[in-house]
């Protein structure tokens, strides 16, 4: 797990950054992306067995992905951040454009900022740093698996607040997928502002197009 790290560091670069998102493909709420930077010495010495079983957040259980995001929130050997794009970016920049913006904004909430990054998936533009795209890199780098668990628990997190705003939709249960329940909820009550418009199954809930959503009056305030 600390092979593209150390490939970067003889290399040189002495900051290296696992950077992933979480909340591509669910049809509500922003798309989070984080970066994590490891003290070099420290994560060669005592990181892999300090955060062992760390992994793609995907492979975790919610309360392993807690206790992990706990660990690296406090670590003194641990530095992170996290950028997001919101539901009115990705609807006019489409998701893909609007992913690349939050791990950006992620890169940069660091300090001291990296000098590198490893980027889970394809290559991403106009990165702040030089950067290495690794497919299924949450499962390959422990840099980029760290940096899936800060991303996939601060997005969780916001969509329970969501579940609070707009409590017709289910969002702490499903946490803004298509899961049969949300489709339920979209056909009885419209889109609320939290909904990426932009995302076919929603947009074929807005009767007719560019109608105000049914949920207009129980979900007033858009999200940021």
């Amino acid at each position: 797990m600390l092979g593209w790290e150390q490939t970067a560091w003889q290399a040189g670069y002495q900051r290296v950054a696992g950077v992933d998102e979480a909340g591509g493909g669910p049809w509500a709420g922003p798309v989070v992306a984080a970066a994590v930077v490891f003290d070099r010495a420290w994560l060669a010495d005592q990181g892999l067995a300090a955060l062992a079983g760390l992994t793609d957040s995907k492979q975790l259980s919610p309360r392993r992905r807690a206790y992990f995001y706990d660990c690296l929130a406090t670590l003194p050997a641990v530095r992170w951040a996290v950028g997001a794009a919101s539901v009115e970016e990705i609807d006019v920049l489409n998701i893909l454009r609007a992913t690349h913006l939050a791990m950006r904004r992620a890169l940069a909430g660091l300090n001291p900022g990296p000098d590198y990054a490893l980027v889970d998936g394809r290559p991403v533009p106009d990165l702040p740093v030089p950067a290495q795209a690794i497919v299924k890199g949450d499962a390959a780098s422990f840099s980029i698996a760290a940096a899936s668990v800060m991303a996939k628990v601060t997005r969780d997190r916001l969509l329970e607040v969501l579940a609070g705003q707009y409590p017709l939709y289910g969002f702490a249960r499903h946490r803004g997928y298509g899961t049969p329940q949300h489709q339920a909820a979209l056909r009885q009550y419209g889109p609320c502002p939290a909904h990426r418009r932009s995302f076919a199954p929603v947009r074929a809930c807005l009767e007719p197009p560019g109608a105000p959503a049914p949920c207009a009056e129980a979900c007033p305030d858009p999200i940021r």
